[in-house]
């Protein structure tokens, strides 16, 4: 068995995903308290917070193709893209602490440093992160082991999600000491010291195995010729927008159910609790299901069972908190199975584009699949506020319309459910079946000996 078809050790495979668990740490603090801090610590309006979210959100969205052609044109002993993991660690860390620090200085200023350092921390995390997530194509030409290690980051992923969910906010007090300015300071802190560790673990733990021939060239023109060729990243990208704009409607209005529809809001903690759980555990059962049935196969039954579940929330009673939550953790189980599947597509797509063309360019393939990702969280987190909007929500009441109620429920469960099965149906039309995948990997193995020698 060539290096390049290897097993991966448990060693390396779990010091790939500490990677990405130290990028969420910083990610999902962002998620979860950037709005808070701007607008309660830091001293921004919500309208000025809400204005630079959208605008650097969409600028950092297309950022990531340009990384992406970057990261595949990069060239050195380590390889094209553990190098950025190494050179993005410290500053990472240090921007990351930067833009949660509130500075002593007059409002005007202030809003240009929230902007300067909000900007740098979204650029940095993707100049970070699509390297990372464009190591999966390269680490193992094995298309079961990618699924292995994408598990493995998901579960590392969902990981990060749990502990800022679960004791950031406890943090801030502890540190902050009634200061939530300094409490979040010395949080961001921490976390990103964390980071920056486990960024250089993840350099010194993984290898590029699979290198492109040696005589590739190709221009930018060529890269994209190709890119827009590959029917599998097409509808992967497709599958990418509905799969994140399902996850964002459905997220941001679960408050809102249990505070309108259930009446309620409390119980939210533990339908999250419950669910989370089963999600890790669906992470976790995903490499054993695909190895049998194929990640294709896998993905379009955890689409369907997902969209279904979600959509099975507009005939429960709101009373039937037990049916409820019970209903959640099929949901998100059904769900997990997916997480690493997506990812682990990546290298598939990067293969069959080097089989179809000759031209291997994992940093854009994955890139680009990238950039539908914060697309559809984007289109998802609009179409939900434009939702709720529609249906009459008030914002900040403490009662809402009958009419308003009906619009949270439709929301959260069959408009939910819709976009999931949108995905599903997408993945009926990408090529890439179980054994098809092996055979292009089985061909590319082959041809690379020719380029060694």
């Amino acid at each position: 068995m060539s290096d390049a078809v290897a097993r991966l050790s448990f060693k390396e495979k779990f010091g790939y995903s500490l990677g990405d668990m130290a990028a969420n740490f910083i990610f999902q603090f962002m998620i979860a308290l950037q709005l808070d801090f701007y607008t309660h610590t830091f001293g921004l309006t919500p309208a000025q917070a809400g204005t630079l979210f959208l605008v650097v959100g969409l600028g950092a969205a297309a950022i990531n193709p340009i990384m992406g052609l970057i990261a595949d044109r990069t060239t050195t002993r380590w390889g094209k893209f553990r190098p950025w993991l190494l050179w993005t660690a410290v500053p990472f860390g240090i921007i990351g602490i930067l833009t949660f620090t509130t500075p002593n200085i007059s409002p005007g200023a202030k809003l240009i440093y929230a902007w300067v350092t909000y900007t740098l921390l979204r650029v940095v995390y993707i100049v970070n992160n699509v390297p990372y997530a464009s190591l999966t194509a390269v680490m193992t030409q094995d298309p079961d082991e990618r699924t292995s290690i994408s598990s493995y980051r998901q579960i590392a992923a969902n990981s990060a999600g749990f502990i800022i969910a679960s004791l950031a906010i406890p943090m801030v007090a502890f540190f902050g000491h009634g200061n939530d300015a300094r409490g979040y300071q010395l949080t961001m802190g921490l976390l990103s010291l964390v980071s920056v560790i486990f960024f250089i673990i993840t350099f010194f733990a993984t290898k590029e195995r699979i290198q492109p021939d040696p005589q590739q060239k190709s221009s930018l023109t060529q890269s994209l010729s190709d890119l827009f060729q590959n029917r599998p990243w097409v509808v992967l990208f497709l599958v990418t927008l509905f799969y994140f704009a399902a996850i964002l409607v459905r997220g941001n209005v679960m408050p809102s159910y249990f505070r309108y529809v259930v009446g309620d809001v409390k119980l939210y903690a533990w339908f999250n609790g419950f669910g989370l759980a089963a999600l890790l555990l669906g992470v976790a059962f995903s490499t054993a299901v695909s190895v049998r049935v194929g990640k294709r196969e896998l993905f379009i039954a955890s689409m369907i069972l997902t969209g279904v579940f979600s959509t099975l929330l507009i005939v429960l009673s709101p009373a039937a908190t037990a049916l409820i939550i019970g209903t959640e953790v099929l949901r998100q189980f059904s769900f997990g199975l997916s997480g690493p599947i997506l990812w682990a597509m990546m290298g598939d797509v990067a293969d069959y584009g080097e089989w179809k063309t000759g031209r291997r360019a994992s940093g854009t393939v994955t890139a680009a699949v990238v950039f539908a990702l914060w697309a559809g969280l984007a289109l998802g987190g609009a179409i939900a506020g434009w939702l709720l909007s529609g249906y009459g929500v008030v914002s900040g009441a403490e009662v809402q319309t009958a009419h308003a109620r009906s619009g949270v429920l439709l929301t959260a469960s069959v408009y939910a459910g819709i976009a999931f099965l949108a995905a599903a149906v997408c993945l009926f039309f990408y090529p890439l079946s179980r054994e098809r995948t092996r055979s292009i990997a089985n061909d590319l193995t082959e041809r690379r000996k020719g380029y060694a020698s």
